[in-house]
């Protein structure tokens, strides 16, 4: 692959992923839908509320008995929360009603407990209620067949209670792709491990795996390789045998004598080349058993903005999830960047939505990219910009 262009690569990534793109909707349990997004209106089966029933605790009454206050009634009974098919209420009469409870046939109005004075099973109604006082119609909320949620809506608890009053056990929802996260190279160790001078914590995994999630997909596999390609072959088994549909890998595609990603792919038609940009240059995409496979460098900011750039609008975009934000914001400090190479700069957000650089352009500069907000997109041509200059920047 020569060098490329940003635009032309994401392009080649997405004909890469086409057949994933193409996935049709998953019905999912309301436990696991949280954050997934409606592939469809979903319209409620049931009216909301489905039955009369109280909004209070009291007394379920005739109104029209009401007319002089106060009145002492007979109490024929109580109906609780759960009941089915109370006897019709007579009139001249009251019973006892719990919230939520099914109003009997006849009653039109609950008094609450605080307006009554009970005594040997006969209430005293202290204050007047009209037909519908603390009733709760059925469908007053939603009527049967309407719109409860719209398509393209992502869910939160909100969403899922009202799916649940509804009755409703699962949801549509837009697919999602099951995809694994293999970091390679001799040097890496999982986070927390006592670390020898040479060894470096793998922080590539987290991130993109991170990253994958909050665009979308399923990680279904996170792994470390070492430098040796046959190792990597049976990592790359392992997470399609636990269900991956995509492979993330970051390192081992550089021209030194130890790359295993390059040495594994390759051989299977990978393409490896460079991408017009810095940091991020070095991808490549293959497929490996005719699952695909994409390819980021091994330094943990080329990684990140690889999969920023490249995966993340196609898992965003299959998932039903918005893009990130781009704008044009203003310098608040001036600017400066390498001639001949499009660059990502990590900036800062000011108090005024103005935007300065953090650190350099280094592609191992971990920290300064956890210090960003958002990166700044410097086309290749400019080397300088004075502090007022508007530039394009992505959301982080």
């Amino acid at each position: 692959m020569h060098r490329i262009a940003v635009e032309e690569y994401a392009a080649i990534i997405r004909d890469h992923l086409a057949p994933l793109l193409t996935r049709p909707l998953e019905h999912v349990p309301l436990a696991l839908a949280a954050g997934r997004v409606t592939a469809d209106d979903v319209r409620s089966p049931i009216a909301l509320p489905s039955f009369r029933n109280s909004q209070m605790d009291g007394f379920a009454v005739h109104a029209a008995d009401l007319r002089r206050i106060p009145v002492r009634l007979p109490v024929l009974g109580e109906i609780a929360a759960g009941a089915v098919d109370p006897a019709a209420l007579p009139e001249g009469s009251a019973i006892a009603i719990m919230t939520g409870a099914p109003l009997p046939a006849g009653a039109d109005a609950v008094v609450p407990v605080e307006d009554t004075r009970l005594t040997d099973g006969v209430v005293e109604i202290l204050r007047g209620r009209d037909a519908g006082d603390h009733v709760r119609e059925a469908g007053s909320d939603l009527a049967a067949g309407e719109v409860l949620l719209p398509a393209g809506l992502r869910l939160a608890s909100r969403h899922l209670a009202a799916l649940a009053a509804a009755n409703l056990m699962d949801v549509a929802v837009r697919a999602r792709v099951r995809l694994a996260v293999i970091s390679t190279g001799n040097e890496l160790v999982p986070p927390g491990t006592p670390l020898r001078n040479g060894r470096l914590p793998d922080a590539n995994g987290i991130a993109i795996a991170t990253a994958a999630s909050a665009a979308g997909a399923e990680v279904v596999d996170l792994q470390l390789s070492g430098d040796d390609a046959a190792q990597l072959g049976r990592v790359i088994d392992r997470s399609i045998a636990a269900g991956a549909e995509l492979v993330l890998t970051s390192g081992g595609i550089s021209m030194g004598t130890h790359e295993p990603v390059r040495q594994l792919l390759e051989p299977l038609g990978a393409t490896v080349g460079t991408v017009d940009m810095q940091p991020g240059g070095p991808q490549a995409y293959a497929r490996y058993r005719t699952v695909p496979v994409v390819c980021f460098p091994g330094n943990p900011v080329s990684s990140q903005l690889g999969f920023a750039l490249f995966v993340a609008p196609l898992l965003r975009d299959l998932a039903g999830l918005p893009p990130a934000a781009r704008a044009p914001r203003v310098l608040a400090a001036p600017l400066q960047s390498v001639c001949g190479r499009r660059q990502f700069l990590r900036g800062r957000l000011t108090d005024d939505d103005r935007v300065a650089t953090v650190a350099g352009p280094g592609s191992h500069l971990v920290a300064a990219l956890a210090a960003a907000d958002v990166l700044i997109d410097v086309p290749a041509e400019v080397t300088v910009l004075p502090a007022g200059a508007t530039v394009d920047t992505v959301d982080l």
